[in-house]
């Protein structure tokens, strides 16, 4: 894997793999389970991802990682798996930011299991201050897409519950998160301002939104409770290519870029679109480190910080706090530029430049 991800600790495996043709159950529903004997295993790692978690950070500590740039090898590989949509049908990752109809840049959160009370938080957060038709009306139009780690059956609830207005799709192999270099940690950290919620409640919500699956035999497709995701951002490699987004003044591309294309699946199809890199990124080091929502709007290039929630003093900390790497949006277009003026360039080389640049912008900076 191209990142690394700290201590040997963290990559510490605690049980010994199972075959690799056969995916662990984790009480996923039949459908799902036919779902995943398609998905292509010949790559996957001899240790078993579903065991591996950082002991050393499991209650005390925040995990071993890092916010490097991934490679574009790493998003070679990426290309290679798939995630389930609400139907349980399996879409290429690629396509959820390189697919047809799909906008320019796409931000993707990986949030943890689905019944995790803090993401629900998080997206219910995202949904008050960021709007599909504020990032689809941006100078390059932009769009955000969610995965999360359980079963795809449990999509519709989770969107109901958060009234997230993205499209959320589901990695029960958790293949993409470890391509990524997120690791596992039931630490919660520090309460970050997206949580405006007492923990208690959003503990309680969790449980009872379980204990309702139970008669569907939902209750235990949530996802790994020590997974924990981040958040991506994947940009054309030369912002300056003449390659149009998706008209946007269309309803019915806005529709598909909502999720709700072909037969209501959320499947955009396949497709060969511009290359793709990774301009920026955060990996949560416990379960309440997502990106805050100024950090985000920023570098998704949006006016303004977000609807504030009620804890002044929490808010004036996520103004301030920057956890990722990368380049805000406004520094991505002066390398473009620069790019532009030297005949475009090649891959490898404004990706050098890229990471030479974010260099200056790390976190906690």
């Amino acid at each position: 894997m191209a990142i690394a991800s700290g201590s040997l600790a963290a990559r510490e495996v605690s049980v010994a793999s199972t075959s690799n043709d056969t995916p662990k159950t984790n009480g996923l529903d039949s459908k799902t389970l036919a779902a995943l004997e398609k998905i292509d295993t010949s790559r996957t790692s001899e240790q078993d991802y579903t065991d591996r978690v950082d002991h050393t950070a499991e209650f005390n500590g925040d995990v071993n990682t890092n916010d490097e740039i991934p490679t574009q090898e790493t998003l070679a590989r990426l290309e290679k798996l798939v995630v389930l949509d609400k139907d349980g049908i399996t879409i290429p990752f690629r396509d959820l930011y390189n697919g047809p109809n799909v906008a320019r840049r796409v931000l993707i959160i990986f949030i943890r299991h689905f019944f995790c009370g803090n993401c629900q938080e998080y997206m219910r957060a995202i949904a008050s201050s960021i709007t599909p038709s504020d990032l689809l009306h941006l100078p390059t139009p932009t769009f955000i897409a969610v995965v999360g780690c359980g079963s795809p059956a449990l999509i519709s609830m989770y969107q109901e519950a958060t009234s997230c207005p993205f499209p959320i799709y589901a990695d029960p192999t958790k293949k993409t998160y470890e391509e990524l270099g997120m690791l596992r940690t039931l630490n919660l950290g520090t309460h970050p301002e997206y949580m405006r919620r007492s923990l208690m409640s959003a503990m309680v919500t969790s449980f009872v939104q379980s204990l309702k699956q139970i008669k569907g035999g939902k209750a235990f497709q949530g996802g790994g409770y020590h997974q924990v995701g981040g958040e991506f951002l994947f940009e054309p490699v030369n912002m300056v290519t003449p390659i149009c987004s998706p008209d946007v003044s269309s309803a019915d591309n806005e529709r598909k870029m909502l999720g709700e294309g072909i037969g209501g699946s959320g499947y955009l199809g396949s497709g060969v679109g511009e290359e793709k890199r990774v301009t920026w990124c955060h990996r949560m080091r416990n379960t309440r480190d997502h990106a805050e929502i100024p950090e985000l709007r920023e570098v998704l290039g949006l006016d303004g910080c977000g609807v504030p929630g009620r804890n002044k003093r929490r808010w004036t900390l996520a103004l301030g706090k920057r956890k990722g790497t990368g380049l805000t949006e406004t520094e991505r277009s002066s390398v473009s530029m620069s790019l532009s003026r030297n005949g475009g360039g090649s891959t490898r080389q404004s990706s050098e430049l890229l990471m030479n640049s974010s260099n200056m912008v790390r976190s906690d900076a």
